[in-house]
């Protein structure tokens, strides 16, 4: 049997594996680091928004029709009847402010890592290890989520395999280092009935297919390299933080169905950072862009730094229909530039597989 089931591998590196790194006391807490100071100057608070107009156009009887056959038809087990014969008798239009807020962050945390070790040169200590906020990070496009794992320049040491003691292999979990298992055909036993089982030759045992017949197998720590290279890395995460108000309206569609379509953009400013909007004519979306603003300034700049904030003014339409079907009153709802319907339907089925 292989001499390495004596030694059964550990299960984390030990504690001496990692050296002392200036700037990095503490390392492995799993917290975001805090950003430096933000050197760039504050903007004066912007104007609000001035568009042409504060409405979308209604849409009409047939639109909302067509809507509503094309709703109808996206569910194979729904009758199209009330689709297509519904008398519409009603229509009222609701159109409702959405307000946007994104704020796009660049988050910085360091960990002790390991790989196995493929050439790569050891720096530990030929030179001062740069500290976390120091090293380059091209971010992404704005608002664009994304990370990266960077090795620290200077961390990097070559380690023996703490797993298999820089043997490389360790014993082969399915014959424990035998090379060898039960036959499948005689279930180990040689025979089958009175005679010599033909598989194994009556040897009762078959070449273990895990390990080739070795009683090894690569580590799965140092992929058979004997070495460990340790390092410290950087994870870089930039992450656009969106939070929605959307203005309170009396249709009874609920405010979750917005969250997917878009509607009339009537204002959009982007900057390091926001102000609130100053003067807008619905005074709800004033008081959410203050709260919301000062609330994601708060909440990020603490463990994050902020790259830019994108704020957003929507008018979306939403039209409130009531039609007529087989003698009932029912209602349905379009909303959205995309024209998407919400509707309890008067009509649906199950489909049987015959």
């Amino acid at each position: 049997m292989n001499t390495n089931a004596v030694y059964p591998p550990p299960s984390a590196p030990p504690a001496d594996m990692f050296g002392n790194v200036p700037g990095y006391e503490g390392i492995g807490g799993g917290g975001y680091l805090p950003p430096p100071v933000p050197l760039e100057p504050i903007i004066p608070p912007q104007p609000g928004p001035s568009p042409d107009e504060w409405t979308i156009p209604s849409i009409t009887e047939d639109e909302a029709h067509e809507a509503f056959k094309s709703f109808a038809s996206g569910h194979c087990c729904w009758s199209s009847a009330p689709a297509k014969d519904g008398v519409i008798t009603n229509m009222q239009h609701f159109n409702t402010y959405r307000y946007r807020l994104e704020t796009f962050t660049e988050s910085r945390s360091t960990e002790w890592a390991q790989k196995p070790h493929e050439g790569e040169t050891a720096d530990f200590y030929t030179q001062p290890a740069p500290r976390p906020w120091e090293i380059a990070a091209p971010p992404p496009s704005h608002f664009t989520n994304h990370m990266e794992n960077i090795r620290v320049p200077f961390t990097s040491s070559i380690k023996e395999c703490y797993n298999c003691r820089a043997l490389g292999t360790l014993p082969c979990d399915t014959c424990r280092g035998d090379g060898k298992k039960p036959c499948w055909v005689c279930n180990g036993a040689g025979t089958r009935g009175e005679e010599n089982c033909s598989h194994c030759n009556g040897t009762g045992t078959d070449r273990c297919d895990k390990c080739s017949g070795r009683g090894t197998k690569d580590c799965d720590i140092c992929k058979g390299k004997r070495q460990l290279l340790a390092y410290i890395n950087l994870k870089v995460e930039w992450k656009n933080n969106t939070e929605d108000h959307v203005v309170h309206q009396e249709s009874g569609l609920d405010p979750n169905d917005l969250q997917s379509v878009h509607g009339k953009e009537l204002f959009k400013n982007n900057n390091y950072l926001l102000y609130p909007l100053v003067g807008f004519p619905n005074p709800s979306i004033s008081e959410a862009s203050d709260r919301m603003i000062r609330d994601h300034q708060t909440k990020y700049a603490q463990s994050s730094r902020i790259l830019q904030q994108r704020q957003t003014v929507e008018l979306i339409p939403i039209s409130k229909v009531t039609y007529k079907w087989k003698g009932d009153s029912h209602i349905f709802y379009v909303y959205g530039n995309e024209r998407y319907v919400s509707a309890d339907y008067p009509a649906t089925c199950c489909c049987v597989i015959m």
